[in-house]
């Protein structure tokens, strides 16, 4: 009888989930930017300077806030 190989354990990546500790207004860019290993403020600048172009960018943001779940 042979027994199964043992798999190594699988990379842990961040979830995708609100912070709480580093949120300005729903905690949706500091999570994005944390599952992605960014800088926090880089995505906000980002954010911001996306407003500039036209295009539904703020209500992205608010789908976001309301699908993404606010970490425990």
């Amino acid at each position: 009888m042979t027994t199964p190989a043992a798999y190594p354990p699988a990379p842990s990546t961040p979830r995708l989930q609100r912070s709480r500790n580093d949120a300005w207004i729903g905690g949706v860019c500091a999570g994005i930017a944390t599952r992605f290993g960014w800088d926090p403020t880089l995505v906000r600048v980002l954010f911001v300077l996306s407003i500039l172009l036209p295009g539904p960018q703020v209500l992205l943001y608010l789908i976001l806030w309301l699908v993404i779940p606010r970490e425990p």
